[in-house]
């Protein structure tokens, strides 16, 4: 990495932190007044905490993506549509947190952002050529992006919850770039948000003193599924690794609950992380876990983007799933 890039990175970070930290102090007392977390039978806070921090996350990511757009010239990707398409869902995200919307609706506007995102790809990006016919592939990245918005958002339960996810995977995203292995814009849009979570922890740290909210989820879930698609296209396993822990965990409690019956639409507190607060673990102790767990799997990611070796990427992913399942088995036990 050249020296020049050290500067940038340490910039951009410093910067979104400081920003996004300054914003959610300064938006605090009005959140505090108008959109507040009432603990209920799903919750897993005991008392009336704000919400909405996620307004200040991401108003600090996008002054510093609108900064480096200016100021410089960003190779590609073009980040206009992805950060154009964060702020719709912060905007929705915000209105649901405020008061709750149709599931039609929010599926509907993610559907569409998601299409507009995918549709601006350069035409010859292609993450399965030998196995999908462009249109097709095109469809499955559509999809993708709505779950996994979605599934960033239902794995948004806990006080440093999401920070303890997306801390280890925007590094990891920063290191690919480094590296060389992805476009700059992804790796400044990762700093980005690296810098803008760390400064949203110091406030989320348990007990935390406000929330995340939809307003912030649902836009970091699209940044994440928008960088992971370039990192699909660079190296294809290192994008499963580094999305592993968030997609296990969902994707298992949906089937579990599919297979018991239940209305898989209706809210719950089932996940693995959830499934291990109710068991006795402390709220520290699981996002302690799966900060160690996501970061495992951020190095991972790394050395198989590295090794450019088959026989690297089914040991990565061997082991990037080992340690999934030791976390959930031990989450779905208790203590």
């Amino acid at each position: 990495m050249l020296d020049a890039d050290v500067v940038l990175s340490a910039a951009v970070v410093g910067v979104s932190a400081a920003l996004s930290a300054a914003l959610i102090f300064l938006l605090r007392p009005l959140l505090i007044r108008h959109l507040m977390a009432h603990p209920n039978d799903r919750s897993s806070h005991i008392q009336a905490t704000p919400e909405g921090a996620g307004f200040g996350v991401m108003a600090a990511i996008f002054l510093v993506c609108i900064g480096l757009l200016i100021g410089m010239a960003i190779p590609e990707p073009n980040l206009v549509p992805v950060l154009i398409g964060a702020a719709v869902l912060t905007v929705l995200g915000g209105l649901d947190d405020a008061r709750p919307l149709p599931v039609s609706w929010r599926l509907l506007i993610q559907g569409a952002v998601a299409l507009g995102i995918v549709v601006l790809l350069p035409q010859d990006f292609r993450v399965l050529p030998a196995v999908l016919p462009a249109a097709a592939e095109r469809t499955v990245l559509v999809f993708g992006i709505v779950c996994f918005v979605n599934v960033v958002n239902f794995l948004d339960g806990l006080d440093w919850m999401t920070v303890a996810q997306v801390v280890p995977m925007s590094l990891g995203i920063a290191c690919l770039w480094w590296l060389g292995i992805v476009p700059a814009g992804i790796g400044l849009l990762a700093l980005a948000l690296l810098g803008a979570m760390l400064g949203f922890a110091v406030f989320n740290r348990h007990p935390a003193s406000i929330f995340l909210g939809d307003s912030g989820s649902l836009p970091i879930g699209l940044l994440l599924a928008y960088m992971l698609i370039w990192v699909a296209e660079a190296h294809l396993v290192s994008a499963l690794l580094l999305a592993l822990y968030t997609i296990a965990d969902s994707a298992l409690t949906f089937f579990r609950r599919l297979a018991n019956g239940e209305k898989v639409t209706d809210a719950h507190r089932s996940h693995f992380y959830q499934r291990a607060t109710a068991g006795g673990f402390r709220v520290p102790e699981v996002t302690t876990r799966i900060f160690l767990l996501c970061a495992w799997l951020a190095a991972l990611a790394i050395a198989a983007a590295l090794s450019l070796s088959l026989i690297v990427d089914l040991v990565t992913l061997v082991l990037g799933a080992g340690g999934v399942a030791l976390v959930l088995t031990s989450f779905a036990r208790g203590r």
